[in-house]
Parts: C-alpha cells; structure tokens; sequence
C-alpha cells in the first residue's frame, strides 16, 4: 500500500493581489498532486494566506481600513485562485488568522519553550519590514537587504522573545546531509553553507504596543508573536494539530511530506522551520522544493517600470490550460526565467494552436471521417498495456518524477511532433482510399498516439486533456482548441 503524500505552497502575505510568481508555485504543485493521484497516491493538498505582521498592519493603516477587512479582502482572492487556476478539488485552504491556527501556533510556543528554547532578551539589529526579519551585517548587500534592495532597513532595539536557533546547528547538519531534503541540489548546498557559517537565534515577537496585529504570546500579554514563528506553524495546523491523530498522524508522521518554496525561503522552511519542529518533538519536512523567480523583459516585476504580468488576466484572455503550459514548459523549474506577454504568444502559436491543436484536428478528422465509434471505444482500456506508452512514457515519468516539468512537457511535444510527421510521410488518408482496413488501421493508431498524448498532458492541462479524450471516445473531431493570436 502507497504512503499517503503531503504537499503544500508557501503561504503568501496578502498586502497585494495574486502575482505571477505565486501562480507559478501554486500550478507546479499542482501538476504534481494530479500526477500522484493518478498514480494512486493519497495526497492531502495546502495552501492559503498570511495575515498577521508589521507589513500588513501598516498597509491597512495606510489604506484606513480595519486590519482585519484588510487582509479579508486581499485572502478572497488567493481563494479564487482555485478556481481561476482549475486547482485540484481537494485543495485545503487554511488562513493564520483562523481560531484553530492560532491555538495551533501558541501550542507550538509552549513546546519550544518548555524544551528551553525561547528566551527574552533586549536586543539591538537592523531590520527589515519586507523580510519581518532582523539582517545580520554579513547579509548586507550594498548596506540593504538582499530580497529586499529597495527597501531602507530600521535600526530596532527592543526586549523581544528568541528562538534559540543556534542550539540545533548540529542537527540541522545532520538533516540537510540527506540528499534529497532540498531540491534542487545546489539549494541543499546553500543552505549548509548557511547554517555551517553559524546560526544565530532570532526573534519570535515584537513589542504590541508598537506592532499589536498578531497572535498573543502564550502568558505575556505584551508581546505578540513573530510573523513567521506564526505562519510556518500552518504546515501542521492545516492537518488538524495539535491533534496528535487524523490528518496529523496519516500525513505529517506516517506519510511522505513535501513543500514548495520561492529560492529566496531555504532560510526561512529549510533552516528557521525545521529547527521549530525539532524543538517541538515533530518530524521535519522530508523534501522541499525550491523555484526561481520570473522576471519580465530581464527585469524584476514593478509596477512603477510597468512590466508587471497579472496571471489571471492572461487565463482570461488565453485560457486557463495555455497559462499552466506556459508556466511549466517555458519557465525553468528551479532557476530564474522570463515571462513577457510576446514570448507568451509566441509559445501559445507555436505549442498550441499549430502543435496541440493542429495535431487534434487533423487525426480527429481522419477518425471522424474513416473509423466508427466500435472501433476506438477500446482505446482507453487498453491504454495501459500498449507497447507505445512503455516507450513514449519513460521520459515523461523520470521527469516527473525528478520535478523536471519542463523535460516532462519536451517529451510530450516531441511525440506530438512525430505523429504530425507520420502523418505527412505516411498519408493514412490517401491509404484509406485504396485499402480500407489498411488505413483505418494507421488511423487508429494516431488516434492512440492522441489519446497518451491526453492522458499525459492531464496533470497539466486538465481541461484539454478531458476534450481530447472526449473527442476520442464520441470520436468527433473538437472544435478549434487554440485559436491562433496575432
């Protein structure tokens, strides 16, 4: 019997709308949820927002709303992303200002500190909002933050509580040794240079007086946690803990856990988070995931340069499966890549209209006009003892399984070329004309070739993959599945 998977996306902070980078994460995880339950996995599937924090409370206040309106307003719409992206149905979704995940984050309070290690003292460092996290000098770059160059760091010295971080330096070695635990390898590397140059402890609350939206401390009234000792506790809260049983057990303690993150979180999921669950007696994440980041024309994201990409207006104008192509083909799964409006179209045209779509049209119109239903209904039960997906799926599934999305998609595309190829050297239509059976026979077998082509596009494009079976089984030929734009 398979072990259940757990998977789960960063949660973003919700002082701005959904950008194209969160879609990225959101889509690769995504693609491997569906892929694993086509496999027969059990996987418990999260997401959801962060809502507490020095960046949200001054953006509320700024915007003179009511915090909690505030980050209502902003956590709709990473809500609607499920819909809007066609996200698995079995997506759980889990806000850290729901009343279980604040009990589930004072819980995990209690445990570091009764494990003797959470300590108050004063302290004096440079901080930074758009981190909420004090910066060593050695992280300066040019006298700022590295994520955050734009930003002026603020020189704080306040009694705050710490997470004493540098009492797991060992262990943290111990873990990240393990090949796999961070992916890709370079990023595991990373994160053991980081932790062998020496862990600091750092801060878990601030002074409510200055900063009051947060979870109270457990027994001090006076301060309120640390955005992120807060929001990593929802990789577990989201499964029910402190419940030690149900989801907790079935997930997190007997199953295989994973996380997503952007490249600029191994601190963060990798260091911080695992160092909290060895404090608190639970088993650390057994693999994390790490994208890079989509610039646009060369460029970070602004607004103020006015290259912004908005995901769902480009699944509105070009579907929701041409977006989750692009963003698993096109864009490299663990290192930096560029989105622009132009490359998207030009992929669109090139991939879809006249590779998918094309492909579509022309061996359904072969099978509409020459076969009947009787002789393709039997495609899909015999699908998976076919000589032709033993060898056309093992590229496919190594990558997959290696989270190589777009060596997946190169695999698939490759095969759509060559049965487009056949087509042209073979000429099953001119066959058909002068030796029937001998032409059906070549036109089933593109109609298979079509029906593993939806079959593996499915954790991708579930949509297009439906209408492709769809058009098989009835064997009618679809209408213009990608419109060519100009």
């Amino acid at each position: 019997m398979k072990k259940p998977f757990y998977l789960t996306t960063t949660l973003p902070y919700v002082n701005a709308s959904p950008h194209v980078g969160f879609a990225l994460e959101m889509v690769q995880a995504d693609c491997l949820v569906r892929y694993w339950a086509l496999q027969g996995v059990d996987v418990f599937f999260n997401t959801g927002t962060d809502e507490h924090g020095q960046k949200l409370f001054e953006a509320a206040q700024k915007a003179d709303m009511e915090v909690q309106k505030y980050v209502d307003q902003y956590a709709e719409q990473f809500r609607s992303l499920k819909e809007k992206l066609n996200l698995s149905a079995n997506l759980h979704f889990i806000r850290t200002t729901d009343p279980h995940h604040v009990v589930a984050a004072q819980e995990m309070w209690k445990r570091c500190l009764k494990n003797g290690d959470i300590e108050k003292r004063v302290y004096k460092g440079l901080y930074c909002v758009g981190d909420e996290a004090f910066i060593k000098e050695s992280e300066l770059v040019d006298g700022k933050c590295p994520n955050h160059p734009t930003m002026d760091l603020i020189e704080l010295e306040e009694e705050n509580y710490f997470f004493l971080l540098s009492k797991y330096q060992k262990k943290l070695l111990e873990y990240l040794s393990q090949p796999g635990v961070v992916v890709p390898e370079w990023r595991r590397k990373e994160a053991i240079n980081f932790v062998e140059s020496g862990l600091e402890d750092f801060s878990i609350s601030r002074v409510k007086e200055k900063m009051s939206w947060g979870i109270p401390v457990p027994d001090d009234d006076m301060q309120v946690m640390y955005v992120w000792f807060d929001a990593l506790t929802n990789y577990i809260s989201t499964l029910d803990w402190p419940n030690e049983e149900g989801n907790f057990k079935k997930y997190w303690v007997d199953g295989v856990t994973y996380q997503m993150a952007g490249k600029d979180q191994v601190r963060f999921q990798s260091i911080m988070w695992q160092g909290m669950l060895m404090s608190a007696g639970i088993p650390t994440t057994q693999h994390i995931l790490y994208h890079g980041f989509i610039t646009s024309g060369g460029q970070k994201m602004s607004k103020s340069i006015g290259n912004v990409i908005d995901p769902i207006a480009v699944a509105e104008e070009y579907g929701i499966d041409a977006l989750r192509f692009f963003l698993l083909r096109h864009i490299h799964p663990t290192e930096d890549s560029d989105f622009t409006i132009e490359r998207f179209k030009e992929a669109y045209n090139a991939d879809l209209a006249n590779g998918l779509g094309n492909l579509v049209a022309r061996v359904m119109q072969l099978a509409q006009t020459h076969l009947t239903v009787d002789l393709v209904k039997e495609i899909p039960s015999t699908l998976q003892s076919s000589i032709l997906r033993a060898t056309v799926y093992t590229d496919y599934i190594s990558s997959l399984n290696n989270y190589e999305f777009d060596r997946a998609l190169i695999s698939i595309w490759s095969y759509i070329q060559e049965l487009d190829q056949k087509i042209t050297e073979t000429a099953p239509f001119k066959v058909v004309k002068t030796d029937l059976e001998a032409g059906q026979r070549m036109i089933h077998d593109l109609v298979q070739g079509l029906y593993m082509i939806a079959d593996m596009i499915g954790p991708v494009m579930p949509t297009t993959s439906e209408l492709i079976k769809q058009a098989v089984v009835s064997n009618t030929k679809p209408i213009n599945m990608f419109a060519r734009k100009e």
